[in-house]
């Protein structure tokens, strides 16, 4: 289990919305296994988007390296 810093669970719950969104599109009753390829590439690309454009904006504000 890795550590995750204060920052990198903020971002994760920053990631949160913009995949509930995609959960809503597709429909929050299929079952994971249900989900076709391109589904899940999308809920990947965008929960990893998601978390790097919130860490980002945390190290901007910081005025901080970026941690990745």
């Amino acid at each position: 289990m890795v550590d995750l810093t204060e920052q990198e669970q903020a971002a994760i719950r920053a990631a949160m919305k913009p995949l509930a969104e995609i959960m809503e599109e597709i429909g929050w009753q299929i079952r994971l296994v249900d989900l076709t390829e391109a589904q899940v590439l999308t809920l990947i690309e965008v929960a990893v988007g998601g978390f790097q454009d919130a860490m980002l904006a945390t190290a901007k504000a910081e005025d901080t390296e970026i941690p990745f």
